[in-house]
């Protein structure tokens, strides 16, 4: 481990961190967010995410993996008073034994992965940072290649959606893009290559329920805003769209339990289509 170096006052290097936690602008510009607990900055070194810094509290005895992570990391270790770490780590009374300040990657379409056994979601102007957050967590669940968020919508490095993902940011390839532009391009390039992604909408009056529509194929799932849904745009660009029966007074899901259930689907049958092959 590096020199310990101690921050005990609002300086101005915390209050740079601080701001990372409501700035998306500050965020973006430093190239950097926080996470806290211990599965989401152990699968964050797992997978080869950069730690900028590791804030830990002075006050307590750490650890053996708090031990262990200052002992291992490059970055830089930072001691910090308890009550500002708790500030840091949203807490109003105990304060998290280590906050990670972690290097974001590009948001390149290439970082996701696209095989014949192709699953990916894309998340159309979410409004919620949990919503996204646990769809994030539901694709890694479910063997998912990626995750592409479009439009003006929630950030993937807000914290609550770092923290509705337990972790699975940094196992599944996550990028944002402007539109559909970008997409279309990317798919078109895939296909090109001999890969016949198909396009599927979720939609509550799809043309086929998804317990009948075979998504053991290349797919990439749309999942629309909660409040409007797919929009026109890209519901033009689906081949197909598919809904979710339903036999209860509810009319529909959040677009998190909808994506989760579709998705659950898709790994069934995948299973169910191994097995036979087996």
């Amino acid at each position: 481990m590096a020199a310990v170096q101690r921050i005990t006052t609002r300086n101005a290097r915390f209050q740079q961190w601080q701001s990372l936690l409501t700035n998306r602008n500050k965020r973006q510009r430093a190239g950097e967010f926080l996470v806290q607990g211990v599965r989401p900055i152990t699968l964050a070194v797992e997978h080869g995410w950069p730690l900028r810094a590791v804030l830990y509290d002075s006050g307590r005895v750490l650890s053996r993996w708090a031990r262990d992570l200052l002992g291992s990391t490059r970055a830089e270790c930072i001691a910090m008073a308890p009550e500002l770490l708790a500030e840091l780590g949203e807490k109003e009374q105990a304060a998290p034994e280590v906050v990670a300040v972690v290097e974001m990657p590009e948001d390149d379409l290439d970082r996701i992965t696209v095989d014949h056994g192709f699953l990916g979601v894309l998340f159309d102007r979410p409004t919620s940072p949990g919503n996204l957050g646990s769809i994030i967590r539901s694709a890694d669940a479910f063997g998912a290649d990626g995750l592409i968020v479009t439009g003006h919508a929630a950030d993937v490095y807000d914290p609550k959606c770092v923290r509705a993902g337990t972790g699975s940011l940094f196992a599944l390839p996550t990028v944002r893009v402007p539109s559909q532009r970008e997409v279309v391009a990317w798919l078109d390039g895939k296909r090109a290559q001999g890969h016949p992604v198909a396009v599927v909408g979720m939609d509550e009056h799809g043309e086929a329920d998804v317990f009948d529509f075979d998504l053991t194929r290349p797919v990439l799932l749309l999942v629309g805003n909660e409040t409007s849904g797919l929009s026109a745009a890209w519901r033009e660009l689906c081949d197909h769209t598919v809904s979710i029966p339903m036999t209860g007074s509810a009319s529909s899901l959040n677009a998190a339990n909808a994506a989760t259930a579709v998705l659950y689907e898709a790994a069934r049958q995948r299973i169910a289509a191994g097995r036979a092959m087996g």
